[in-house]
Order: structure tokens, then C-alpha cells, then sequence
């Protein structure tokens, strides 16, 4: 038993190493700015049929209804399998078009074509964060961070690809696209997989091994900003980016040593986490021997409510934080009093035997009621709920108008006088790597300690972007540079939010549904934002600089701070509506926070009508 344990931990951080390695891979979608001009010029668009290129890539990258339908009826590497070959077809056939090697497809075509192979990037999340977040039930909030952070850390890390070993060269770029995320898909595909949990009581190591995985994750936060600002500001030789990119191979390698740690102390007979875990769960276990024995035969009612009553506190317990004075109580013997509805529940039924007969029996049915929050929704039953509704445009509000700076990055820095916005992609991954962690690790350490809500965080992130999208506008000396950091650190705190949020209000069962739902107000931000609004002001300056009556048909080059001027006034418009939107759903959801993880057992009736 013992072995087999150790095991288990062993294959889930192995999963999650993969993992990592997947969602490394699969931030293509913002690789846009790069290759972009070259599809401005081959193709020969102007602004706005590229802004709305843009939202095709969007929409594909954010869109997943059909991944979050499979996840629950097909194991998670046939879902990286289709991601794989979407990624393949997609960025495979921008390559042939941009390199020449066919002739270019139409218009409408391209915008399939950009969808097909960023939507990639929703089989590669859909099953690497349900499968994690159901492995590590007790660290959502960390594994959503460290998950979702590589994705906003894989545009650096493919922009150190694309300067060291690509030159700069955006046809090697797609083609870089085509084949390298699908042979890393292929290579962890088997390891990404469901672990059978091993007892209810949190692995005692995993909180370390948790903060291992955090400090590798910062280091190489910070090395990737420390060599791409070397590259930048220094001429060296080619040799010495290569090396750079071989250290940093080897930071994507460092999380397996916590499995390799965990076989090893298995292999020499330690097993230290599988016998203090037995030890928490004998007393419980005794309990039901001691109960068997006193009544060996319980009627089929009084049977059927033990059954129920174990389910539901088997649910109660993995959704609640395990704190000391819980595990006290258990290592005493003692059963951790349940709900006090629950219980009054349980008492009624045993004391109404005669009703509880004929429900078995099957002549009445047993009324259902709707899921409280903090239980396992679908999703048709999510949307008639008013705070799924307010996360929704939360999320809209926040999103749309950061992936609206982030697709108009190159034109941006092109309006501003920069030659190069590599250094601008950069900053801009790392500092959305760093919010997600961030705010992913913040929020679960303050739900915590104080069961604050994670929201509370989202809110203070959209504050920052309300000036962050000021700064863009006034397009000052140097606030491209510090705009970039804080825009990537807000933008990655809507991620590493709205996802544990999600799961907390609405469940785990079928958050694959709910969470590709909620990510589509991503695109639907973009398309008006971007593809809309950026886009029509954009070619509007450009035509007035050249003298054109038409905007329309212009594919001029606009300079000047007035190109994206209006449009950030706009957006910081709208993420000021977001902070209001943001604080309605706080206190609507403050008392979900304080039922869920208030450090005593016992809820009080306020808390539970809460949850309702």
C-alpha cells in the first residue's frame, strides 16, 4: 500500500511537469505581433482586415465549448492529440502562404485558417488544467497560477527561440509553430492523466513542493527578462543566445525533480507522506469498524443514509481547507460534525421511515433541488446564475481591452518610432507569467488566512489597467516600456482569478463546459475592441495623415501618438466599468468565501443561505 502511494504522488507531479512543458507550448497565439507584418505585406491588408485577423485568432484561441464538452467522455491526451493536429493544419498552412510555397487562400479562408490553429491552444488548457486542478484539489488557486503563467511566460520563451535559433525570421517562426508545440503535445500526451486520490487529508510535502515549483518558476521569469534585455541592449556573438536558450531548457526540466525526489525516498524504503496519511485516516477507519460491528445488518433506510451522509461529507471535506484543529480532531477519533442542515437532513429522513421506503421502492421520487454555490454546477444551470453572468463580463471588460493593447503591440511601437518590438513581447509575457502566478499564490494565501475573496484582487488589477491604458494614450518617453510590464502583470491576474473562482462558485464536475464558456469573452472583447474599434481608428488616422478621403481601402502607415489615442481613452473606459462590475460580484460572493474557508466547522445559517 505503501509503495503504491508514493507512486501515485510520483505520477501526479509527473502530470504536472508535463503539463507545464504543454502550456509552455501553447502561447502561439501570442506570437501574432511577430508574424503579423509579414502578413500585412504578402497579403497585402490594411489595418482593420488585420485587426480582424486578429480576432479570428482570438476566437480560436479562447473558444473550447466543444474541448470542455469531450473532457469529460475522452481521456485528456486524446484532447492534446486534436490540439496538436489543430496547431499543425493551422500555423502549417499560414507558413505555406506566407513563404509562397502556395499561392495566397482568400481573405475568408485566412481568417478559418488563423481560428483552426490558435483554437489549438483550447485542447492544450482544457486538459492539462482539468486534470491538475482535479489532481491537486486542495491547490487550485497555485495550480491554475503556475499552469496559466506559462502560458503568458511561452511568448518569451519563443521569442528567445525566435531571436537565438530563428534570427528573427517569421517564416521560420510559423514553421517553428507548426512543428514545435505538436512534438511536445506528442512527448507528454501519456503523462497527463488523472491521479486516483490518495485519501482526503492534503499531502503533507505538497505545500513545499508547491513552493519549489513557484521559485523555479520566478527564476526563470527573471532570467528570461535578464538575457532578453542582454540581447537587446548588447551585440554578441550568435553562440552565446544559443547557450542562453539551453539554460533555459533546463529551468523547463527542473520541476521533475520533486517525482524523482518521491521515487527515490521509495526506493529506499522512506514512504514518509503514505504513513502519516494512514495514520490520519485510521481512526475514521476504526469508527466504521466499531459501527459495523455494533450493527452488522442496519436497516436499507438507516443504510441509506449512512451512505448519503458519508458522500456528502466526503464532498464537504475535499472542498473545505484541512486546517490543524480539523486534523486534531481527527487523529482523536472524532467525526467532524457535518453541515447542520445536512444533519437535520439526515435526522429527518431517519426518523420518516415510511417515506424513505417508498422512495426506495420507487413510487415517489425524491424532489431535486438546485445546486447551492460552491457545488457542482452544469452549465446550463450556471447561466440563469447572476454572478456567472458579472464574472462573464468581469472578465470581458478586463480581457478584451488588455488582448486589444497586446494584438496592436507592433503597430503600436511602429506609431511610437520603434523599430523593434521584441523587447515589448517580452516584457509583456513575462510580466503575464508573473500576474498569473502571482495572483493565483496571493489569492489562495489570503482565502486562506482571512477568506477574502479572489475577486477582491481582480479588482485591483483593473484599477492599474484604467492607467495603464492612459499611459498608452499619452504615449510618453518611455511608458510603452512600463505600460508593457504592468499591462502583462493585469492582464495575467484576470487568468489566474476567473479560473479558481469559477470552480469554487460553480464546481469541478463540469468545469471543462464552464470554463471554455467563460473564456469567450476574450474574443468577443476583441472583435469589438480590436477588430472594431482599433481597427476603424487606426486606418481613420492613417487616411488623414495621407491626405485620403477613404479609410476604408487605405493600407497606409499610421505615426504619431494620435493613432491609438482615442482607443485607449476608450478602453480605459471600459475597464473602469469592469472595477464596478468587479465589486458588485465581491459582495455578492463574500459570504461564499466566508462559508467555504472559515477556519470552524460549523456554519452558521447566514453562511449557508449564502451558498444558495
Amino acid at each position: 500500500m505503501v509503495r503504491e502511494s508514493t507512486a501515485l504522488v510520483a505520477t501526479k507531479w509527473v502530470g504536472l511537469a508535463a503539463a507545464i512543458w504543454v502550456q509552455a507550448s501553447a502561447g502561439n497565439a501570442y506570437m501574432f505581433a511577430f508574424y503579423s507584418p509579414s502578413l500585412k505585406s504578402v497579403l497585402h491588408y490594411n489595418q482593420l482586415q488585420l485587426n480582424n485577423l486578429g480576432v479570428a485568432k482570438d476566437i480560436g484561441e479562447n473558444v473550447g465549448l466543444l474541448a470542455g464538452l469531450l473532457c469529460n467522455k475522452i481521456p485528456a491526451w486524446t484532447l492534446l492529440c486534436i490540439g496538436a493536429l489543430a496547431g499543425f493544419l493551422g500555423y502549417g498552412t499560414l507558413w505555406l502562404v506566407v513563404s509562397g510555397q502556395i499561392a495566397p487562400l482568400p481573405y475568408w479562408q485566412m481568417l478559418i485558417i488563423q481560428c483552426i490553429g490558435s483554437n489549438s491552444a483550447t485542447w492544450f488548457n482544457t486538459a492539462v488544467l482539468v486534470t491538475c486542478m482535479r489532481n491537486f484539489p486542495h491547490s487550485r488557486g497555485t495550480v491554475v497560477g503556475i499552469l496559466k503563467g506559462f502560458v503568458g511566460l511561452s511568448a518569451a520563451i519563443f521569442t528567445q527561440i525566435y531571436t537565438s535559433l530563428l534570427t528573427d525570421n517569421a517564416n521560420l517562426l510559423l514553421l517553428f509553430l507548426t512543428i514545435g508545440p505538436t512534438a511536445v503535445c506528442l512527448a507528454s500526451m501519456l503523462f497527463v492523466r488523472p491521479v486516483p486520490a490518495v485519501g482526503n487529508v492534503r499531502d503533507p510535502e505538497e505545500r513545499s513542493n508547491f513552493h519549489y515549483v513557484t521559485a523555479v518558476c520566478v527564476v526563470l521569469a527573471a532570467y528570461l527578462l535578464a538575457i532578453n534585455l542582454t540581447e537587446e541592449l548588447l551585440e554578441m556573438n550568435r553562440f552565446i543566445p544559443v547557450v542562453f536558450t539551453g539554460v533555459m531548457v533546463i529551468f523547463l526540466l527542473a520541476p521533475l525533480a520533486i517525482p524523482i525526489k518521491t521515487l527515490s525516498e521509495e526506493c529506499c524504503g522512506i514512504g514518509q507522506v503514505e504513513e502519516e496519511l494512514n495514520g490520519v485516516q485510521e481512526p475514521l477507519l476504526k469508527d466504521t469498524a466499531d459501527t459495523n460491528t455494533q450493527n452488522p445488518n442496519p436497516p436499507l433506510m438507516i443504510r441509506g443514509a449512512e451512505e448519503e451522509s458519508r458522500s456528502i461529507e466526503e464532498v464537504a471535506t475535499s472542498r473545505q481547507p484541512h486546517d490543524p484543529s480539523a486534523l486534531d480532531q481527527v487523529e482523536k477519533g472524532k467525526k467532524v460534525t457535518l453541515h447542520e442542515d445536512v444533519v437535520a437532513k439526515l435526522n429527518q429522513q431517519e426518523e420518516d421511515a415510511e417515506t424513505l421506503l417508498v422512495v426506495g421502492e420507487g413510487a415517489v421520487k425524491r424532489p431535486k433541488r438546485r445546486p447551492r454555490r460552491g457545488e457542482d454546477f452544469k452549465l446550463r444551470q450556471a447561466l440563469v446564475k447572476a454572478d456567472f453572468w458579472i464574472l462573464f463580463l468581469t472578465f470581458f471588460c478586463g480581457v478584451g481591452t488588455g488582448v486589444t493593447a497586446i494584438n496592436n503591440l507592433g503597430q503600436i511601437g511602429e506609431a511610437q518610432g520603434y523599430d523593434n518590438v521584441n523587447i515589448f513581447v517580452s516584457l509583456i509575457s513575462i510580466a503575464n507569467f508573473l500576474g498569473r502566478l502571482g495572483g493565483g499564490s496571493l489569492s489562495e494565501h489570503y482565502i486562506r488566512t482571512d477568506a477574502i475573496p479572489r475577486t477582491v484582487w481582480l479588482a485591483l488589477a483593473q484599477v492599474i489597467l484604467i492607467f495603464v491604458h492612459l499611459m498608452f494614450a499619452s504615449a510618453l518617453p518611455g511608458t510603452l516600456y512600463v505600460g508593457s510590464v504592468l499591462l502583462g502583470l493585469c492582464y495575467g491576474v484576470h487568468f489566474s482569478i476567473m479560473v479558481p473562482t469559477a470552480s469554487e462558485l460553480f464546481g469541478l464536475k463540469h468545469f471543462g463546459m464552464i470554463y471554455n464558456f467563460l473564456t469567450i469573452a476574450s474574443p468577443l472583447g476583441s472583435f469589438l475592441f480590436s477588430g472594431l474599434i482599433a481597427g476603424y481608428l487606426y486606418d481613420r488616422e492613417a487616411a488623414k495623415d495621407s491626405g485620403l478621403d477613404s479609410y476604408l481601402r487605405t493600407k497606409e502607415v499610421c505615426n504619431g501618438a494620435h493613432c491609438f489615442r482615442l482607443t485607449f481613452y476608450v478602453m480605459a473606459g471600459v475597464a473602469a466599468f469592469g472595477v464596478l462590475l468587479t465589486t458588485v460580484l465581491t459582495y455578492r460572493i463574500r459570504r461564499v468565501y466566508t462559508a467555504l474557508y472559515r477556519k470552524s466547522p460549523h456554519p452558521s445559517a447566514s453562511d449557508l443561505k449564502s451558498l444558495e
